[in-house]
């Protein structure tokens, strides 16, 4: 897999990590519904472009380490997923529909992302190296001009 990923007039590497849980945390991510989500996920987010690197359903919540194309809010692709796996799962397993707390929301309203960038070492060396190539192209502009 390439480190970037480009379009007609872009190369981008935009990579997030998500978290989200279902409503009141209820530990029901597992079995069968759990394995329907991970298919889900993958269904959904090849629709929106968006590659997943990294998937961890867990019992109570689901981690997400995802490329996406710039063009693509996180919101916008959260809102996507969440919503797309709710109706899948409703739709599969209709005992979730008829438990009180439920209504029919799925997931919680929230959820975290982090923003997965290079690491911070190399962005200071090339910071720093930026610097010397600047002063070392100032003192030969100042060498010429003296000649």
């Amino acid at each position: 897999m390439s480190r970037y990923e480009s379009a007609s007039h872009v190369f981008y590497r935009c990579q997030y990590h998500i978290v989200w849980t279902p409503k009141y945390r209820f530990k029901l991510l597992k079995g069968s519904l759990g394995k329907e989500l991970h298919r889900g996920l993958y269904i959904y987010s090849s629709m929106k472009k968006c590659k997943i690197v990294e998937l961890n359903v867990q019992i109570d919540h689901v981690h997400l380490v995802v490329r996406m194309p710039p063009s693509l809010s996180v919101s916008e692709y959260v809102g996507f997923v969440k919503g797309r796996t709710a109706i899948r799962l409703f739709a599969k397993y209709p005992y979730l529909r008829k438990k009180k707390l439920w209504g029919n929301y799925f997931w919680q309203r929230g959820y975290f992302v982090d923003s997965v960038g290079a690491n911070e070492d190399i962005i200071r060396r090339y910071v720093r190296h930026q610097d010397k190539v600047e002063k070392e192209e100032q003192e030969r502009q100042m060498s010429l001009e003296m000649q």
